[in-house]
């Protein structure tokens, strides 16, 4: 561990004090509004699907694939980095954040062309998250079977 001289404490001292404060109460209100409001529209869609005669169990994969396409569809067209900007986690964290997670990458490297650029690039955040969650998922499956058999 590298020795810090009294001049470098003395440093890092009097720039932490002028480092600015994050508002972390309009933080946090904003990421629960935001957050709310994506979940709202979720449950708008999932009400939806219900309403056309699928089971609430049904209904939670096509919300899905309706949530991660408007995630998808307003990183496209870069405004859900703007509302990222404001909200924080609360738009990271519902299901339209993986689905920004996914598209991110692929569009900062889109002038590469499709293939080395979008493709390539698409799967560097959600990747390691697709592989570590279908081995988790399987071995827990087997480990399921395995008990039952008992």
């Amino acid at each position: 561990m590298p020795i810090i001289t009294k001049e470098q404490q003395e440093y890092k001292n009097f720039a932490k004090s002028k480092r600015p404060k994050p508002p972390l109460l309009k933080n946090m209100i904003m990421a629960f509004i935001v957050g709310g409001i994506i979940c709202t529209i979720g449950q708008f869609v999932l009400s939806f699907f219900i309403s056309r005669g699928l089971t609430p169990g049904q209904a939670g994969g096509p919300t899905s694939i309706v949530m991660i396409f408007i995630g998808a569809f307003l990183t496209g067209i870069g405004v859900y980095d703007k509302i990222g900007k404001y909200a924080g986690a609360g738009s990271v964290v519902p299901i339209t954040g993986f689905a920004n997670s996914i598209v991110s990458p692929a569009m900062e490297f889109k002038r590469e062309g499709f293939v080395f650029g979008v493709a390539s690039k698409m799967f560097i955040v959600a990747g390691p998250v697709l592989v570590y969650g279908i081995t988790s998922a399987t071995l827990i499956g087997l480990i399921y079977y395995l008990l039952k058999l008992l």
